[in-house]
């Protein structure tokens, strides 16, 4: 059986500019994430803004991809519209996608939910527990029935996107607040994952039960197998 193909975008800004965000990730955010998978035999490949004109994703890297991973923050505005517009017809096509924490703010995930996808939120050190509500899906498989981030951004809602075929994961917060962090929405063929933990200065990443929730969704998301969707495909007689 062939390795599911990987590819993890990341911004690649707030390690470059915020100490606390480069002692926590001083290769990147995207690369921690390819260390953790390391052991899920997959076929790994990494992408940010600044890797190339086309940050890192050429038609050839996307049809190349079963499932994209995407982290952004603050540059969003600077994904190229056309680059973006690539990821989502990939989407509609079958590749998988997760939005990672601020991702969704990103082109391509408000872009597939026709919805602002804003919500409320506070950088105040607070404790996050992640409740798994759904444990017989396949990305809660082996995930406990709740977690705990000791530091997180806080998210609360509204949030607002449409709403999820399906609802994985719960987050609450120190003040009270909650959060629908762990949803699932299907366009066209492709299968998107949203998951909150995640802020740049906090160490989310190195969690097991982030690393693992990350690792099932990839394979959730994956496209059964490789098929031409595309526009004005040649169709070939019915017999």
């Amino acid at each position: 059986m062939e390795k599911l193909r990987v590819t993890i975008w990341n911004e690649y800004h707030h390690e470059h500019t915020d100490e606390r965000a480069k002692a926590n990730y001083p290769e990147g955010i995207h690369e921690c994430l390819a260390k953790a998978l390391a052991a899920e035999d997959l076929d790994i490949t990494t992408a940010w803004l600044e890797k190339d004109g086309e940050h890192g994703l050429a038609q050839e890297v996307l049809e190349n991809t079963d499932v994209l991973l995407w982290w952004g923050h603050c540059r969003h505005g600077d994904v190229r519209d056309d680059v973006a517009d690539r990821v989502v017809a990939r989407v509609q096509q079958g590749m998988g996608l997760i939005a990672l924490h601020s991702a969704h703010m990103s082109k391509p995930f408000t872009r597939l939910m026709g919805t602002p996808c804003t919500l409320r939120w506070r950088e105040n050190d607070d404790r996050c527990v992640v409740w798994n509500v759904n444990a017989n899906h396949p990305i809660a498989r082996g995930v406990p029935l709740h977690f705990t981030l000791e530091k997180e951004e806080m998210y609360c809602e509204y949030f607002f996107i449409p709403q999820p075929e399906e609802l994985i994961f719960l987050s609450w917060f120190d003040g009270g607040n909650v959060f629908r962090s762990g949803c699932t929405f299907t366009r066209g063929l492709g299968k998107i994952f949203y998951f909150q933990p995640g802020h740049e200065v906090y160490p989310s990443y190195y969690n097991e039960n982030v690393q693992k929730v990350i690792a099932n969704a990839i394979r959730w998301a994956a496209p059964p197998a490789p098929r031409d969707f595309s526009a004005g495909a040649k169709m070939a007689p019915v017999v």
